[in-house]
């Protein structure tokens, strides 16, 4: 008996070695007996061997193979049974790329085929991993919780692309919610609803219908989405709610060998212009997976815009689509219409590289146009992209990339555009593409051409504009002819285009050559230098300086919001001589003192317009010409524009004040200030007063002429000195002296008068004295007439009344009595004139030949007196 028990203890220690030696050995006959259950070509592997950590299993890194390409990674996964199993994966990495390593033919031990034999294999288990990661498709990360049973089996899957919970009941499967991101910038994808699953997990039911609800970023309602089959044909549609025509109709049919669809139609009312077409589809050996399946197909999109119907065609394949190495053809031809516009099409290419990261290749031939009208005044000739050789994948847009513009506008002329760069796997923000940019056109409004060249590139989230240089060989314009106005920049226009620290920048110079215009007067060559600076396009400041030979700099600031543009401009005091190159030679017009400054601000936006406001200041202002100074010129213009409309006086009227104006006879103290708005109405009159001037010995005045006039503006005349009036215009045939008073009512916009109802009078005794060699050439050429103007050689007037009226036509008309004393060879006649006079005024100013006018009208109007008086002291009467 000894000897049974020292076998007995020695077998229960070869068991015990034996148990220990397994386990620490695991790490290598674990993956060589799993290999008998795994699919044939897969295979795993252990890095560390497990251990065991209260009461559960820790499997620090687990290999999954197919081939020589790892499949998954299991990172930090723990097995332990407290009331059922629990599995929790600290990790878990696939690699979707590595299931083409699995071979298609497999020996191994049959699997149950039933969905029910499957689920009554599931253990009372829950099963968590922490972060699931897939390749390549790795937006679609998560977290991953299972709990199974064979009764019940539910999903949960969290991922800022990707979220699901699900729960399958025998053959039903609800799906509670299915989110899915497919597109960077887009609303995420939601579908829910049932769906009962076929009895046997590798075929398709005979007959079924399932109905969900599937959430599109254009529709705020869920649209209905139903799939129908029975047999080998089916049917798939979506609807939008309420809607009589279905969003798509894909009816199919499959057998072993071929899935296609076949009549499919489509329909998307989203884009403003809808869009309508047909889809036709078939894959060849489909159950053989991406890498044998044949793909072949044929979609149209039938448009409509303002010039009719346009169709365009997508033929697809014959190709494959492959995990690795996708070889499709593609070809998309005809044409598309939305609005004005007319799209044409030729554009062969091939989709290749694998299904998760595809590339198209647009092949030879490749070329896309349009023509049409962008906007009302804008039409398109032709507009050209040349894409062969150019390609499109996940990481960008690589290869050459052309356009050439033709167009013309209605009114401005015609003008060509072209732009040709190469772009290193492009997108916006992303990637490298550089360009440059020539072309030229036609202004006719101003009678000149114009051109256009420069360089520049993006590169990231960098936009920067290195060469520019536009202008116009002229710019001629009425009176006005600019000589090759340009602008460059000084400094390239950079574009930071990076959310954290975003930066806009650059500095320009606009110049011109010498301004002329048609009345002789120009303006020197002019530069005008402003740079910007801020975050984008839409938001920057801007300062600048303007100078025209000596005249400036006036300098601007201002800013961009993207809606608006500000600014303020100052023009610094400076003296008025600078302005002389304005001023035509013909004029002879001499700037010789004075001084100018000026500040402003101003607004633009659209449906605003322009808006400015702001005042001028002339001091002391001084101009010469042949014939007359002016001197002392004071002026000040406060305003502010918008709307069409000018407001002149904002804090204060506009002031005008003039020391003295020299010619024939001197004015000084001249005064005027102006109030209102231009163009005026009744709500807003423009206003002149205080107009004051003093001239020949007395004022001359006007207290208020308002605009639109509703009454006459009195322009009075106040102890005009005859004498100086005489002296000034120096007429040899008559001298007078004495002053005179009037009042002349002024019209500016009577249908008849410029002024109606004048009068003038002396308020004191007046003197006339004709020459003795005029009188006596009267005398002598009509002796009639000399006996009344024998009376007239020296005259004293007591009394006089003129009664004046103007037309808008320039004709004057005078009736005037005068009374007085006619001294002649010491014998003194009392005089009583009555006479009327009429001659066009515009005529006589332009003669300003005051003493052969008075000398014809003497000797046709004057009569003798009647009756005459032989002694100074004795009273008389006279009548004509």
């Amino acid at each position: 008996m000894k000897g049974k028990y020292k076998a007995i203890i020695a077998l229960l220690l070869v068991i015990i070695l034996l148990l220990l030696t397994l386990t620490m050995t695991i790490a290598n006959w674990l993956p060589t007996l799993a290999g008998i259950w795994l699919p044939q070509g897969t295979r795993i592997a252990l890095e560390a061997s497990p251990k065991f950590k209260r009461g559960a299993i820790i499997v620090p890194d687990l290999r999954y193979l197919a081939g020589d390409c790892v499949l998954a990674t299991i990172k930090d996964a723990s097995l332990s049974h407290p009331q059922r199993w629990r599995i929790h994966l600290d990790t878990l990495n696939l690699n979707v790329d590595c299931l083409s390593k699995i071979p298609l033919d497999q020996s191994g031990p049959a699997a149950p085929r039933s969905l029910a034999e499957w689920q009554s294999l599931l253990p009372e288990s829950l099963i968590t991993i922490d972060k699931v990661n897939i390749t390549p498709f790795q937006q679609f990360s998560g977290a991953l919780r299972l709990t199974l049973s064979p009764q019940q089996q539910s999903i949960h899957y969290a991922g800022a692309s990707l979220s699901v919970d699900a729960q399958l009941n025998g053959p039903l499967l609800e799906l509670q919610k299915l989110k899915v991101q497919a597109i960077a910038g887009m609303e995420p994808l939601e579908l829910a609803g049932q769906i009962t699953l076929p009895p046997l997990t590798d075929s398709l039911p005979e007959e079924g219908h399932l109905e969900t609800k599937l959430c599109i970023p254009q529709e705020p309602e869920l649209v209905d989405v139903a799939l129908g089959w029975k047999a080998e044909e089916g049917a798939l549609t979506v609807t939008k709610p309420g809607a009589a025509e279905p969003l798509v109709t894909l009816p199919w049919t499959v057998s072993d060998k071929i899935f296609e669809v076949n009549g499919g139609q489509w329909f998307w009312p989203y884009t403003g212009v809808p869009l309508r077409g047909g889809i036709a589809l078939r894959v060849d050996n489909w159950k053989q997976g991406f890498e044998n399946a044949v793909v072949s197909g044929r979609m149209n999109v039938v448009t409509q815009g303002l010039a009719g119907k346009a169709n365009a065609v997508l033929n697809i394949g014959p190709g494959k689509l492959s995990l690795e190495d996708s070889a499709l053809p593609v070809q998309l031809t005809g044409e598309a219409k939305q609005n004005g516009m007319v799209f044409y099409a030729v554009l062969p290419g091939e989709i290749s590289g694998a299904i998760a990261d595809p590339k198209l290749l647009f092949r030879p031939g490749a070329l896309l146009r349009s023509r049409g009208r962008v906007i009302d005044s804008i039409d398109v000739d032709e507009i050209r992209w040349p894409l062969a050789g150019v390609s499109v994948s996940q990481q960008g847009v690589d290869g050459r990339l052309q356009a050439i513009v033709r167009a013309h506008e209605n009114e401005t002329g015609n003008f060509v555009l072209h732009l040709d760069g190469k772009a290193d796997n492009f997108l916006p923000d992303a990637g490298l593409w550089r360009w440059k940019y020539w072309g030229n056109g036609e202004f006719t409004p101003m009678q000149a051409r114009w051109d256009v060249r420069g360089y520049g590139e993006w590169r990231d989230s960098v936009i920067e504009l290195t060469s520019l240089s536009t202008g116009f060989d002229k710019l001629e314009y009425g009176s006005m002819l600019v000589s090759e106005p340009r602008l460059k920049l000084d400094k390239p226009l950079h574009w930071q285009r990076d959310e954290t620290t975003p930066s806009f920048d650059g500095s320009f110079t606009l110049n011109a050559g010498k301004t002329t215009f048609s009345g002789g007067s120009s303006l020197p060559p002019s530069a005008l230098t402003f740079s910007v600076n801020g975050v984008d396009p839409s938001s920057f400041q801007y300062k600048g300086d303007l100078h025209a030979g000596d005249i400036g700099p006036v300098r601007v600031n201002g800013r961009w919001d993207g809606e608006r543009l500000r600014g303020n401009a100052w023009w610094p005091q400076q003296v008025l001589t600078v302005f002389q190159p304005l001023i035509p030679d013909d004029w002879k017009m001499v700037l010789k003192d004075g001084t100018l400054y000026s500040q402003i601000a101003f607004s633009a936006a659209p449906g605003q317009g322009f808006e400015a406001g702001g005042h001028g200041v002339v001091k002391n202002g001084s101009v010469w010409m042949p014939d007359n100074q002016i001197n002392g010129v004071d002026f000040v213009l406060p305003f502010r524009f918008g709307d069409s409309t000018w407001q002149l006086g904002t804090d204060g009227p506009v002031t005008l004040r003039i020391a003295e104006i020299k010619n024939q006879f001197t004015t000084t103290n001249i005064t005027a200030d102006l109030e209102g708005w231009y163009p005026w109405s009744d709500a807003q009159p423009l206003i002149l007063s205080n107009v004051n001037v003093d001239i020949l010995g007395g004022k001359m005045r006007v207290q208020q002429l308002r605009l639109p006039q509703r009454d006459a503006a009195l322009l009075r005349l106040e102890n005009i000195s005859s004498s100086e009036l005489i002296t000034a215009v120096n007429p040899k045939q008559f001298t007078m002296s004495g002053r005179v008073n009037g009042a002349l009512p002024l019209w500016l916009n009577h249908p008849q008068w410029i002024i109606k109802d004048g009068w003038l009078m002396n308020p004191g005794p007046l003197t006339l004295r004709l020459d003795k060699d005029m009188a006596d050439a009267i005398v002598e050429n009509n002796i009639a007439a000399g006996v009344a103007v024998n009376w007239l050689r020296y005259m004293e007037i007591s009394h006089s009344w003129t009664h004046i009226n103007l037309d808008n036509l320039g004709v004057l008309t005078l009736q005037a009595n005068v009374q007085g004393i006619s001294q002649v060879e010491g014998k003194r006649n009392a005089v009583r004139l009555n006479y009327s006079h009429q001659e066009n005024l515009f005529t006589l100013w332009r003669s300003l030949r005051f003493g052969d006018n008075l000398q014809t009208w003497l000797e046709q109007h004057t009569a003798l007196p009647d009756v005459r008086c032989q002694t100074r002291d004795k009273a008389c009467e006279e009548t004509q």
